[in-house]
């Protein structure tokens, strides 16, 4: 079965890099705990408020047994 996965992170200036791999820890880790061999998709899409980017949007979509 196919399955989609959304995870959220805020950008906080000065601390995007920082962020975005804890945004990439939190995903791997998703990955390893639900035993996801098969990840068919990555996609991130960043939010924006006031003209400034503040947010990302990371959507997998895996295969499931």
């Amino acid at each position: 079965m196919i399955q989609v996965k959304t995870f959220t992170s805020v950008l906080k200036a000065l601390h995007a890099m920082q962020e975005i791999h804890d945004l990439d820890k939190q995903v791997n880790q998703f990955i390893q705990e639900n035993n996801i061999k098969d990840v068919m998709s990555v996609s991130d899409t960043c939010t924006e408020g006031e003209g400034s980017t503040i947010g990302i949007i990371r959507v997998i979509t895996y295969e499931t047994a």
